[in-house]
């Protein structure tokens, strides 16, 4: 009887063991870590390269730059790199009219990458005195990064004479110009002043322009000019004829005032533009209505764009501002020219600063500091003159 009961017992605790008791499971052993963290084969597209040179705003003495960036890493044999470099800060297309002789949008691609630092030299000639903005990125394989930072320097600042363009900064101690005549005195960082009303400095195009523009940015000017000459009725900002002597007696004179005393009245924007005779028929000003109605007083201490542009027509446009403050220019305070049938073709073309005065009429703006002189078959590229201003 005891044995059947310990069997039972014994059974019971088998079955019980089986059935309902829960064990506790081991604790898994966590995967150990690698010594060394594994580096992508490509780093991430946002991974940007990095701007080495030129430094920010630099003022360049050369139109043909190197530009330089750091390497992104790890390095990779097989990773190139692209440059950009425009006038413009969004990159688009060129602003404005761009010179014939130089360029303002260029593009570099598959750039191998070099040892530590890759860079690229510009083979062709970027537009002078100009401020350039530049980025670069990266491409391995299917992968290319985002833009890196924007970049800015500024080229050489130098003028140059071509035919159907000419550029004059003046800003440098020097000029394109054929003559500085009697009284004229470089400005640092402004330009060339006139001294007085008998001084001039004088352009020989290389070839004639019968139809374009003739701008430059001047200061000095008030409404109370100082001249040797007590008449300053007529006296000349900028001037355009056939010959270097005698111009009051060329046919092809066009010239550009702004008058004194005695100006009819004084104070006034004005004009005359001759198209191969000096008759009534071939001659372009403004009557004594529009002269009462264009009288500026301009202030000595601003800067203002003086525009003539010519063809079957001669027109004046006057900006308080300078040429490159908002892509054209400042405030137009000045718009006005009239039309004739005849073209203007002079069989050999100069321009002046000032007037080649031969004693007939008033002459030069005494004071007058001229910079940025661009003559032209073509409109003033937008971007030029920029290297000469404050960074925005």
């Amino acid at each position: 009887m005891i044995l059947r009961s310990t069997l039972f017992l014994c059974l019971v605790a088998v079955l019980t063991s089986a059935c309902g008791s829960k064990s506790t499971p081991a604790t898994p052993t966590a995967p150990s870590s690698p010594s060394t963290p594994v580096t992508p084969s490509v780093p991430a597209s946002t991974t940007l390269a990095t701007l080495d040179s030129p430094a920010s705003d630099d003022q360049l003495t050369t139109l043909r730059p190197t530009l330089a960036v750091k390497n992104v890493t790890p390095a990779a044999a097989a990773r190139t790199y692209e440059f950009q470099i425009a006038d413009r800060s969004d990159f688009n297309a060129p602003s404005g009219s761009k010179s014939a002789y130089y360029t303002v949008n260029v593009t570099k691609t598959n750039v191998a990458e070099g040892t530590n630092t890759t860079s690229v030299a510009i083979d062709q000639d970027l537009q002078p005195a100009t401020r350039f903005y530049w980025r670069a990125r990266w491409t391995q394989g299917s992968t290319t990064s985002d833009w890196s930072s924007t970049g800015t320097f500024r080229t050489q600042i130098v003028g140059w004479s071509q035919p159907g363009e000419l550029y004059d900064p003046l800003v440098n101690g020097a000029t394109v110009a054929d003559a500085r005549v009697r009284r004229t005195t470089f400005i640092a960082g402004r330009g060339l002043r006139i001294e007085d009303s008998d001084s001039y400095v004088r352009y020989g195009l290389k070839q004639t322009i019968t139809n374009g523009e003739f701008s430059v940015d001047i200061d000095g000017l008030s409404d109370h000019p100082v001249s040797d000459n007590p008449d300053t009725g007529k006296l000349k900002i900028m001037s355009m004829c056939d010959r270097t002597t005698d111009i009051y007696f060329s046919d092809w004179l066009l010239n550009v005032q702004y008058r004194g005393l005695n100006g009819n009245p004084d104070n006034a924007i004005s004009f005359k533009a001759l198209f191969g005779e000096d008759d009534e028929d071939h001659k372009l000003e403004p009557d004594l209505g529009t002269r009462q109605a264009s009288v500026r007083h301009l202030n000595p201490t601003s800067t203002y764009l003086w525009k003539a542009t010519w063809g079957n027509f001669f027109r004046v446009n006057v900006y308080d501002g300078g040429s490159s403050v908002t892509g054209v220019g400042g405030t137009q305070i000045y718009d006005y020219g009239k039309n004739t049938i005849y073209t203007y073709a002079p069989p050999s073309h100069y321009a002046y600063l000032g007037i080649n005065n031969s004693g007939s009429e008033t002459g030069s703006w005494p004071g007058a500091t001229y910079r940025n002189v661009w003559i032209a078959n073509k409109a003033r590229p937008a971007s030029l003159g920029t290297a000469m201003l404050p960074l925005k």
